[in-house]
C-alpha cells in the first residue's frame, strides 16, 4: 500500500508517470526504506494505464460487493424517534459521569 500511495501521490502532484526514482524519494522522505523490487513491480503493472480510469474500475467493482447494511437505513429510521427519548436520558448520565470524575481525583492532579 504504501508504494501505491507514494504513486499516487506522486500522479496528484501533476506526475503522470512517476519513476522508481520519484516514489522512492516521497518514501523515503517519511523515512520508509523502498524495495526496488516492489517499486518496479508496481510500475510495471501500471505501464501505460491511466491511473484514474484504474481507480474508476476499481469502484464499479467494488460497488457489486455486499456491505452488509442495506437493512441499516430501515432499522434507522424506524429508530429515529426512538432515538429522541434516548437522547434526553444521556445528559444525566453524563453529569453522573462528570461527578465520578471529579472524585476520582481525590483534590490530587496529575501534574500538581
Amino acid at each position: 500500500m504504501k508504494y501505491i500511495g507514494a504513486y499516487l501521490l506522486a500522479t496528484l502532484g501533476g506526475n503522470e508517470t512517476p519513476s522508481a526514482k520519484d516514489i522512492k524519494k516521497i518514501l523515503s522522505s517519511v523515512g520508509i526504506e523502498a524495495e526496488d523490487s516492489r517499486i518496479e513491480n508496481l510500475l510495471s503493472e501500471l505501464e501505460g494505464k491511466n491511473i484514474a480510469d484504474i481507480i474508476a474500475e476499481g469502484t464499479k467493482k467494488m460497488a457489486s460487493l455486499p456491505a452488509g447494511g442495506a437493512a441499516a437505513p430501515a432499522a434507522a429510521g424506524a429508530a429515529a424517534p426512538a432515538a429522541g427519548g434516548a437522547a434526553a436520558a444521556a445528559p444525566k448520565k453524563e453529569e453522573k459521569e462528570e461527578k465520578e470524575e471529579s472524585d476520582d481525583d481525590m483534590g490530587f492532579g496529575l501534574f500538581d
